[in-house]
């Protein structure tokens, strides 16, 4: 089995990725933010088909309700 050399030793961490990750935590997520998320989530774990688009999945999402 050939060596993974990317797995040995301890890479430094990219200092602009870090920073990037820091200023992520402070941004607040809005609600219209987190809708399209789950609309997004919901389209991609989708069976494929050629009915199922990103806007057929939001319409629904307006109609589905769960109860509390």
């Amino acid at each position: 089995m050939a060596n993974r050399n990317q797995f040995f030793g301890n890479p430094e961490a990219d200092q602009e990725l870090l920073r990037l990750l820091e200023k992520a935590l402070e941004t607040p997520v809005t609600e219209d933010q987190l809708h399209e998320q789950r609309i997004s989530f919901a389209f991609g774990n989708s069976p494929d088909s050629k009915f199922t688009t990103k806007d057929s999945v939001r319409k629904t999402s307006s109609s589905i309700r769960l109860r509390p």
